[in-house]
């Protein structure tokens, strides 16, 4: 495997995780292209805009090497809150215009609304994203947590190159009807979250503004069983000579072969300790001994759930 197996995301260098670096976060964005790593994946809420320009300035003069998968949608206001989320096509193609112009760019590679707006029937929100292809503004359209009808129901209207969704040790749903469901149609897949925002990692929050203190998993009520679990995939590293990060993204590698695993690394010491499982040989049935260990608590709080169209199915 190389590189071009792996995508970078960039929302933790906008202030989700805790503090952060511009300097850094270019220097990281930087070293994936040399190493290449080829997808670059942000969104236009991550930090209000400030990923995107980030980005921009980060892939001025090297456009040519990477492609870029953008999600849009969510609305906050200046304080940071979440406010709903709107994929009505109007929207759609004014989102665009911001993306395009904070990134710097003539054309998105890949654009995702970040979740289905049940407000707006898929099929309007993908023929406005189908308008601007027709336009030059976008290339390739993909979706982000969403189930399998509206996967279909989307692709009836446009083919879909990628869906995003969140999979990892602790969080398996899409095995069981999304990722067929993507087989069957010739549809790709980006893997986010593999680390379980670094729960798998033995990371914690950072403070009050790190918004995992406020998911289930980093809580009290599951802090012990999920330190037990650690202690499993700790004790793996060790007998195959790998961090807690190559054991998780090397399980996703190994369970998900053509699916591509987003590693969300703010530095690039976490970027090298991320690639480094790509030169490493662990043998098939090692991988799935893990997939019997599991990870206490659901991955977002219960109204975030509840929204998710990806957990209908």
């Amino acid at each position: 495997m190389t590189a071009q197996t792996i995508g970078l995301g960039c929302m933790g260098m906008s202030g989700m995780y805790g503090a952060t670096d511009d300097a850094e976060s270019m220097r990281t964005i930087h070293a994936a292209i040399d190493r290449g790593v080829r997808l670059i994946d942000t969104g236009d809420f991550y930090g209000m805009g400030h990923n995107e320009m980030l980005v921009g300035r980060a892939i001025a003069g090297r456009r040519q090497e990477v492609e870029l998968s953008v999600k849009f949608g969510a609305l906050r206001g200046p304080d940071g809150a979440w406010h709903g989320f709107d994929a009505r096509p109007a929207a759609v193609k004014t989102w665009a215009a911001y993306s395009l112009k904070r990134l710097g760019v003539e054309v998105i590679d890949i654009y995702r609304p970040a979740r289905l707006d049940a407000a707006v029937p898929i099929e309007d929100t993908i023929g406005a994203i189908a308008d601007l292809i027709k336009a030059g503004y976008v290339r390739k359209i993909g979706l982000s947590e969403v189930g399998e009808e509206t996967i279909r129901r989307a692709h009836k209207v446009h083919p879909i190159a990628d869906l995003q969704i969140e999979y990892s040790l602790g969080t398996r749903g899409p095995e069981k009807r999304i990722f067929p469901t993507l087989r069957e149609l010739g549809i790709g897949a980006t893997l986010y979250g593999i680390f379980s925002r670094g729960l798998l990692t033995g990371s914690v929050p950072a403070g009050p503004h790190d918004f995992r203190a406020h998911l289930p998993r980093f809580s009290a009520d599951h802090r012990g069983k999920n330190a037990d679990t650690l202690g499993e995939i700790q004790l793996f590293a060790k007998e195959h000579g790998l961090t807690r990060g190559q054991v998780a993204l090397g399980w996703v590698l190994a369970q998900q072969p053509g699916f591509v695993p987003v590693v969300g690394a703010k530095t690039i010491a976490q970027l090298d300790d991320s690639l480094g499982v790509l030169t490493r040989t662990v043998p098939a049935a090692d991988w799935d001994k893990l997939s019997a260990l599991e990870i206490s608590g659901q991955r977002y709080a219960p109204e975030q759930m509840r929204h998710l169209d990806s957990e209908r199915s």
